[in-house]
């Protein structure tokens, strides 16, 4: 089950811990995109067949398609959706009424700073061993607030050839423009070099495993990516004030999602470390998912048990965990300390499954990691800041001798010549 250990040097514990990518996946994702890329949606449907046993005709839901999926979900399902789309668009809303194009004057150079959404962008939505219809709308939703004007959704279909309704509903209501049948690296392949079926992106965001993780790095010197976003990960800061079986629910909670997540407890307590190593063994007897679950925790789940609440604060930041519940007497104070999760969760309410799904806020966040350089994905994703200039030979004459000196230092020479051949 799960090991308690007690780290004495937090660097090197932090180096020695963190899952680290397999070489073995990196070739096989590249041979995929290499396939995809000259072979197009041949290769698309060969891997569809291969790795989920599906036999695909098409690649594009048809609008019968999308209306039969409406009528295979309840409407609890759909209201639920909905109210996880408004509370999510409220939020994005906020954000994007805030950027404000900018005039600037300066001694006569009129600089116009305007922000503008992107074109198009592909949204990978997770198939596989869980339905992600709530993806849909965390990727979706901020793309269209921002007014992009195309929007690919791709997930993986089932044996059958079939998208999960749900997730099909759950995209179209939040506003995409063109939903695919793949999934995997390969639909991160399509996305971003396009196929006869699927136009390639500007743009591809969303979560996925340890293969899509990868196609999105490998491809992201040909088209924009969001962020290394998957496979999951939770953190929890607790001490001896909190629950114990709580913390056990909350690991187990976002453990379930596949064998490869990196979910860990942090505490300065020992004994309330072992309080819930016991209760995670219990509830293991018991568990659905629970395979998944007991693989993910066993293979890379940790108890670090630390000196002190310093030590603690240090060790989370180093891991930059995607999500970081904080649950102790001190929360908020340790709170204020913490600068490198995707996700602050303060508070025993706080609770991560919750942030999933209705808080407003958006799941899809930076993992690896990457939480030390960006939050989660947002409207700001989907928009590109433009700058425009205007210029006059009056202001370029003023500046002419300091360009000359600049260029001089540089030895870029022409540089100034194109400004000289203007004034003279």
């Amino acid at each position: 089950m799960m090991k308690i250990i007690f780290p004495r040097n937090i660097e090197n514990f932090v180096e020695s811990i963190t899952p680290k990518p397999s070489k073995l996946n990196e070739k096989k994702v590249k041979a995929i995109i290499l396939d995809v890329k000259k072979n197009g949606d041949s290769a698309i449907k060969r891997y569809e067949k291969k790795f989920g046993g599906a036999t695909l005709d098409s690649l594009r839901l048809s609008k019968k398609e999308i209306a039969y999926a409406y009528s295979k979900v309840s409407k609890k399902e759909i209201t639920a959706i909905k109210l996880a789309k408004t509370r999510l668009s409220k939020t994005e809303t906020i954000i994007k009424n805030q950027l404000k194009s900018s005039k600037i004057n300066i001694d006569g150079i009129q600089i116009t700073k305007l922000f503008s959404p992107i074109e198009s962008v592909g949204c990978y939505v997770p198939g596989g061993l869980a339905r992600y219809s709530s993806t849909a709308i965390m990727s979706v939703v901020p793309a269209k607030i921002a007014g992009v004007k195309r929007i690919v959704v791709t997930s993986s279909p089932n044996k059958d050839g079939k998208l999960d309704p749900l997730t099909i509903v759950a995209a179209d209501l939040s506003g995409a423009t063109e939903i695919y049948k793949t999934g995997g690296a390969q639909a991160i392949a399509a996305l971003s070099f396009g196929t006869k079926s699927i136009q390639k992106v500007d743009k591809i965001v969303g979560p996925g495993g340890p293969f899509v993780t990868l196609a999105k790095l490998l491809v992201s010197n040909n088209t924009a990516i969001d962020m290394m976003a998957g496979p999951t990960e939770l953190g929890i800061i607790a001490d001896n004030s909190a629950d114990p079986n709580l913390i056990a629910l909350d690991l187990i909670s976002q453990a379930e999602h596949s064998s490869d997540t990196f979910c860990y407890l942090i505490t300065t307590s020992s004994k309330f470390a072992k309080s819930v190593k016991q209760i995670l063994e219990k509830k293991m007897k018991n568990l659905k998912r629970g395979k998944i679950v007991k693989n993910s925790l066993f293979k890379n789940g940790f108890i670090a048990v630390l000196k002190s609440e310093n030590d603690v604060i240090k060790l989370a930041n180093k891991l930059a965990p995607e999500h970081l519940e904080i649950i102790s007497k001190n929360q908020n104070k340790i709170s204020e300390k913490i600068n490198s999760a995707g996700l602050l969760l303060v508070g025993k309410y706080s609770v991560s499954s919750a942030s999933d799904y209705l808080f407003g806020s958006n799941h899809i966040l930076p993992t690896n990691k990457f939480g030390k350089v960006r939050g989660s994905l947002s409207v700001l994703d989907f928009m590109k800041l433009g700058t425009k200039i205007k210029s006059s030979k009056t202001v370029l004459k003023k500046l002419s001798k300091y360009l000359e000196v600049i260029t001089s230092a540089e030895e870029l020479p022409n540089h100034y010549e194109a400004v000289k051949g203007r004034l003279e």
